[in-house]
């Protein structure tokens, strides 16, 4: 996915937004599966004006332009869609670490895995907290935006989960350890 066809996608939603608007859609629909600055999302405004996706719909008071999309822009929306694969990432910067814990001192691989699933379980609660806070309807972005943030409960908790049990599982690692070196000393 690119911020691209994000930014299409929230136009073609809501027709009439201002960056502004759409940064705050960001922020409480697709920021826990493509987050944006407000540099990025400024900037790919611009990009798509130009290239003819979206133009501006109306411009208000301190330069505020609500932008609608074209006939183009929905072309290219829905190329993106429905021709184009989705390519899944496989880099988890986290899991790369966890493959390397072997390198730092048992109680510290611990509190590394005890960490990510604190942390992790944080971000459920806010998504928890940011789905009971949503005026849901039934018009297209409360329908998929709610399958999204199911998503994102979802996959938030299996993650904290695994975090859990795998620090469960360093520990036993620990005391095996400690049992087969008393075993020697006998």
């Amino acid at each position: 996915m690119s911020l691209r066809h994000a930014v299409l996608g929230l136009i073609a939603e809501m027709d009439g937004a201002s960056g502004y608007d759409l940064l705050k859609m960001f922020e409480i629909s697709l920021g826990n599966v493509w987050p944006a600055r407000q540099s990025q999302l400024y900037g790919e405004l611009g990009k798509l004006a130009d290239a003819g996706l979206i133009e501006v719909a109306e411009e208000g008071p301190r330069g505020r332009r609500a932008y609608r999309i074209t006939d183009s822009g929905r072309a290219e929306l829905r190329h993106w869609l429905v021709d184009v694969p989705s390519k899944g990432s496989r880099k988890d910067e986290s899991l790369l670490r966890v493959f390397f814990l072997g390198m730092v001192e048992p109680e510290e691989a611990q509190r590394y895995m005890r960490g990510h699933a604190a942390g992790v379980g944080e971000y459920l609660d806010e998504l928890t907290a940011l789905e009971k806070n949503v005026d849901w309807g039934e018009d297209d972005l409360s329908v998929y935006g709610r399958l999204v943030i199911e998503y994102g409960k979802r996959f938030a908790a299996m993650r904290r989960d695994w975090f859990e049990w795998a620090s469960r599982e360093i520990e036993s690692l620990g005391e095996r350890g400690a049992e087969r070196g008393r075993g020697r000393e006998h």
